[in-house]
């Protein structure tokens, strides 16, 4: 499953994003990633999250990014969760671009059986119509 956390910049969704991974800990039984373009939330985290920096990984596209999510699913077979923050930059791309990437990140999901959860700063208007179902906190 993808959900996504929408709103323009400023208004709260690593907040939001944070405190949802923080609650999740004591439900999941496997493993949870955190992927941020830094590590300034590191001691938000609970430490049972792995944080991942994306920026150290010179990630160009959002085909290296999705390259670089498989090679983080192939390496943990207990990973249940994936929080992406800052989705579209950490992605590399734009919100026109964003149904084809999210397309993929739905079909990674349902093979492998770990759920997605993106932080995307736009409005929820400017979604393209497929993805509006899976908004799950818009502000």
């Amino acid at each position: 499953m993808v959900q996504l956390i929408v709103g323009e910049k400023g208004k709260g969704k690593t907040k939001q994003l944070l405190d949802k991974v923080n609650s999740q800990i004591k439900d999941v039984a496997g493993n949870i990633v955190y992927l941020d373009k830094s590590t300034k939330h590191m001691f938000e985290l609970n430490n049972k999250v792995r944080l991942i920096d994306v920026s150290q990984y010179m990630i160009e596209n959002s085909s290296e990014f999705i390259g670089f999510v498989c090679g983080i699913l192939s390496q943990d077979h207990d990973l249940q969760q994936m929080y992406f923050d800052s989705f579209l930059k950490i992605a590399v791309l734009d919100v026109a671009d964003m149904e084809k990437v999210v397309g993929k990140l739905s079909k990674l999901s349902e093979q492998f059986g770990v759920d997605f959860i993106l932080s995307i700063s736009c409005d929820e208007s400017v979604l393209p119509e497929s993805l509006k179902s899976m908004v799950i906190i818009s502000l």
